[in-house]
């Protein structure tokens, strides 16, 4: 199983980005996906996270109300849009898939040790 995290780059404070995750080697549509981002000399924190049909999504506070998870089960790609970026929204994000698509333990779409694959992180830099 591959995943390919891209769309990060350098943005100014108040913009946008739509950040892409592409799997490869797996029923993609069978796996809730999450992202999570680990800013400059911080530990990973989760972000957002979708379940497997799309019909339920979960975002950190942090993001709440500026951030949207979608997926394309088609595509094989599971996407995270951020409007109104922040400084504090700096960090490395990683894309990461649950196949096994199960609801426990509660809470578990912002548990990193639930995901059983990883990307290799797409670096978002916000310019204040």
């Amino acid at each position: 199983v591959q995943l390919q995290a891209s769309g990060g780059g350098l943005v100014q404070a108040g913009g946008s980005l739509r950040l892409s995750c592409t799997a490869a080697g797996g029923p993609f549509s069978n796996w809730h996906m999450g992202w999570f981002r680990q800013p400059p000399g911080k530990a990973r924190e989760f972000v957002a996270a979708i379940t497997w049909r799309g019909g339920i999504t979960f975002y950190a506070d942090s993001v709440k109300g500026r951030a949207t998870i979608s997926r394309d089960n088609e595509k094989s790609t599971v996407y995270l849009q951020i409007n109104s970026l922040k400084f504090e929204d700096t960090a490395d994000y990683f894309c990461a898939a649950d196949p096994k698509g199960t609801y426990l333990p509660d809470g578990w779409w912002e548990m990193s040790h639930v995901y059983d694959y990883w990307g290799q992180g797409t670096q978002v830099t916000v310019s204040s």
